[in-house]
């Protein structure tokens, strides 16, 4: 066993297989592999939902978070998205994409970190702000990492079909225009998000008489990555910048988000570790 959790173990593995039987659908169009893969991943999607409800029933009483829960949230959100994506957009790389984050948000549970939790607030409306701030956070979190993915497959194959090199990964890829529309409907979604859970985090701060940890590394970093988006928004509405300056400046948001969670992890904001 990786770890001393089977579940976590379960999950790992079958994801792993799954992402492989993905790949080789990718690379060589194999659809008996993708039908294996989604097979399996729904068995993931099945284990990583026992797993939250689990945690929520044991959590009802008490709200308490730690890192794993946050990630194991995360992971199962990107599964559950890209289920929706495959039906929407058929775009099987996309899908590929995300569930490699969730794989990837998914290991991060195997590294070891003091076992420490968190409980909220005492005082029931610091608490419930705070509650609100993890949950707004976390579904922003997830879908402007979609939106991240999309910018970075947008400036991919625009550089390959600038250079007119075709490559059968492209086929698996949507048009330059639909990548660029669903970039920005997630971030339409994700950014509204983000700033409410920036403003409920704030006033859980402000109530509990602690502004200070307005200025810690995560709170900034969040709130620089809002601005970043803004702008981002806005030269989309505008149409002020052609489609590869707007996809940079959604990584850069994306990016500030990436930096001030690990950055968080040594911070006293949310004190999840």
């Amino acid at each position: 066993m990786i770890t001393q959790d089977w579940l976590t173990d379960a999950v790992l593995y079958i994801y792993a297989l799954s992402l492989l039987f993905y790949v080789s659908d990718a690379a060589s169009g194999n659809p008996k592999a993708k039908k294996v893969g989604t097979g399996l991943l729904v068995f993931v999607w099945i284990l990583q939902g026992a797993f939250l409800l689990g945690f929520l029933i044991e959590r009802f009483s008490v709200p308490q978070l730690t890192t794993k829960d946050y990630l194991f949230f995360v992971s199962w959100m990107l599964v559950s998205v890209s289920f929706i994506l495959n039906r929407l957009l058929r775009a099987e790389l996309l899908v590929l994409l995300v569930n490699v984050a969730g794989f990837a948000v998914l290991a991060l549970n195997l590294i070891q970190r003091p076992k420490h939790t968190a409980a909220l607030e005492p005082w029931e409306v610091a608490r419930r702000l705070l509650i609100m701030h993890v949950s707004l956070i976390t579904l922003s979190f997830a879908l402007l990492t979609i939106a991240a993915l999309l910018g970075a497959m947008y400036l991919f194959l625009h550089r390959k079909l600038k250079a007119k090199k075709w490559t059968h990964v492209m086929s698996k890829m949507p048009s330059l225009e639909s990548i660029d529309r669903y970039a920005f409907r997630l971030g339409a979604i994700g950014v509204p998000l983000l700033l409410l859970s920036l403003s409920t985090g704030t006033a859980a701060l402000i109530i509990d008489h602690d502004p200070g940890k307005l200025f810690d590394g995560r709170v900034v970093l969040s709130f620089m990555a809002g601005l970043a988006y803004i702008f981002y928004l806005i030269r989309k509405i505008r149409s002020r910048d052609d489609g590869t300056k707007l996809a940079i400046w959604n990584l850069l948001g994306y990016a500030l988000l990436v930096v001030g969670f690990f950055v968080g992890s040594a911070s006293s904001f949310h004190q999840i570790v």
